[in-house]
């Protein structure tokens, strides 16, 4: 009797964690592998960008909104034209009529988190921006639940707590190495400002999730870039026209410019394929081995010196972000009253199991079973009675 009861436990505590009935077959698939394969392209292009960025400040370029221009009038010139293109409800100018208001608020978190974590840098350390920059995860999975109705799991949380583990040791691998770079002239202000920014980059990423599971790729990006060019232009109008006035447009400015603004392109172009594949959080937490990459570059390009606390901080967040995407998480049931023009993808198998719980599992003959009585017709026909 006692044994029953231990093996009941245990199975709740397996199903609560979202581990039961997994084996390392059903965790080390294909569909994860190349999961984590495309996070890390992401990490790599944003490595690009940073490495870019690095030439660009020793230049002494600090045009964080003309970088951004660039990558939203990339956007303009490719997405949104083809969205002019279409015809119908998936043209632009119906797009604009019913939705414009929500593009715009959409435009706005992108563009001023952009430009809030790299005005951090003038006023706090890289340590703190590294450190208080994940706190766009926890927001992101608050956000999730209650926007995009994601339930998470046990395991789930551990994954997050086990690759911000992995940060911390890169963070402690910085302080180490002397690489605790950045300005002290307004910590708080700094910090204040990395806040923010992870916050608006929340609640874009949820918007872009939204959006490309929903509607389509196509259709965000165009609309990004028409609101984020516009955003974006006005306000380096306003903040930098003087520094862009002191460039001193060389070969090399203008070759870190063009890297650095199709890198950019690349990752806005390649991220929504990704969080629709995963989710918004899912991405987020193999970016956190971005910061790595852009390490590793600098042992070459700029003579950082090495530690083996940043290939350990490496493994810990691959171990995390495996974890995380190794089960699934799981949307709740939609209203009645919701769109039927766009239904939802049919979830797959694992997935309905794991919502159902154990029973499910353990009983496939009575789920079908309930599956036939329920497709019975309600009458008879007359022959047979």
């Amino acid at each position: 009797m006692e044994g029953h009861e231990d093996e009941r436990f245990c199975g709740k505590w397996r199903v609560a964690c979202g581990l039961y009935n997994y084996n390392l077959r059903d965790v080390f698939t294909w569909r994860l592998l190349k999961t984590l394969l495309m996070g890390q392209v992401l990490s790599l292009l944003i490595c690009g960008t940073a490495v870019s960025c690095q030439y660009l400040a020793e230049a002494r370029v600090e045009t964080p909104m003309l970088q951004s221009f660039l990558n939203y009038a990339m956007l303009l010139l490719v997405y949104t034209t083809i969205l002019c293109t279409r015809k119908g409800d998936r043209n632009i100018l119906h797009i604009l009529k019913t939705k414009w208001w929500k593009y715009l608020l959409m435009g706005v978190a992108d563009v001023e988190a952009n430009y809030t974590v790299v005005k951090a840098y003038q006023f706090t350390t890289l340590t703190s921006i590294q450190l208080l920059d994940c706190f766009v995860i926890p927001v992101l999975m608050v956000l999730s639940w209650f926007v995009l109705k994601t339930r998470f799991r046990l395991v789930h949380f551990v994954a997050v707590g086990v690759c911000l583990l992995g940060v911390g040791a890169m963070v402690g691998a910085d302080i180490l190495a002397g690489r605790d770079q950045g300005s002290t002239s307004s910590v708080v202000l700094g910090d204040g400002l990395v806040l923010l920014s992870a916050v608006l980059y929340a609640v874009s990423n949820v918007c872009q999730e939204q959006t490309v599971k929903n509607l389509s790729r196509v259709e965000f990006l165009g609309m990004m870039g028409l609101f984020g060019t516009v955003i974006s232009g006005a306000q380096l109008a306003v903040l930098e026209t003087q520094a862009v006035a002191a460039i001193n447009w060389d070969f090399h400015t203008s070759l870190w410019f063009a890297v650095y603004a199709l890198c950019m392109y690349s990752l806005y172009s390649f991220m929504p394929v990704v969080v629709k594949m995963t989710s918004a959080t899912a991405v987020n937490l193999s970016l956190l081995t971005a910061d790595l990459f852009s390490l590793f570059c600098g042992l070459f390009l700029f003579h950082y010196s090495f530690s083996t606390l940043y290939i350990i901080s490496f493994v810990v967040i691959m171990v995390g972000f495996v974890m995380f995407n190794a089960v699934p998480t799981y949307t709740a049931l939609p209203e009645s009253g919701s769109n039927e023009e766009n239904p939802p993808e049919e979830e797959s198998s694992s997935d309905r199991l794991l919502s159902a719980g154990p029973q499910a599992q353990t009983d496939p003959e009575r789920q079908d079973t309930k599956k036939a009585e329920t497709q019975r017709p309600e009458t008879l026909p007359a022959d047979a009675l």
